[in-house]
């Protein structure tokens, strides 16, 4: 639901960003990369180090790149397999350095902050993999002629959410429970979408039985 209507309000915005990089003869690959190195930097930086409102913000500012390389791609007439390819690659590269991140500061803090710092480290982890899965069960479908768009947590949702609910504890001081509930919430969201993916894979499969 939020993957549509911020791609439609982060289009409008960045379209002439787009317009300029063409004119400066930038490759929407250039941008593509530029933009997973940021949020990378973002995100391993900063919030190993407990800077979660500084690491939220960088990693914001990046992760626009990844609407403004399809719209600078479309403008050339470049868009095609290889930029996608590029594209959801180098997006499982990013979010496991958000989710990452995320697990080295729990961890790193649980000498500090006692018992709770495992279990949010765990939850952090738990949305990492399952988010993987949450791609690879649609890419593996698309691999074999089906297709899996389907599900309540799309990376777009995801990826709002948890920045959101990072940047905010950071800037407010909130306590880790709050953080903690919505990756909770966030790995019970993946899983039910994985289970959802599963199921539209396995009826298509059926009816083509």
């Amino acid at each position: 639901m939020l993957n549509r209507y911020a791609r439609a309000f982060a289009t409008k915005l960045l379209t002439p960003v787009a317009a300029v990089l063409i004119r400066l003869g930038i490759s929407p690959d250039v941008v593509t990369i530029i933009g997973t190195l940021g949020v990378c930097f973002g995100a391993l930086a900063f919030y190993p180090r407990g800077e979660l409102l500084i690491g939220t913000l960088v990693i914001t500012g990046f992760v626009f790149s990844d609407t403004l390389d399809g719209i600078m791609a479309r403008r050339i007439g470049r868009s095609g397999k290889w930029g996608a390819y590029l594209d959801s690659t180098l997006d499982r590269v990013g979010d496991a350095a958000i989710f990452g991140g995320l697990v080295l500061y729990f961890a790193g803090a649980g000498r500090e902050d006692g018992e709770l710092a495992p279990v949010m480290a765990g939850l952090a982890l738990a949305c990492l993999i399952l988010g993987s899965v949450v791609s690879y069960a649609k890419a593996r479908a698309e691999g074999l002629g089906m297709t899996a768009n389907v599900g309540i947590a799309e990376r777009a949702d995801r990826l709002v959410v948890v920045l959101i609910a990072t940047g905010l504890t950071g800037l407010l001081d909130l306590p880790w429970a709050v953080l903690g509930v919505v990756l909770a919430l966030l790995a019970l969201a993946s899983l039910v979408t994985v289970v959802q993916r599963m199921l539209e894979v396995r009826r298509q499969a059926l009816e083509a039985a």
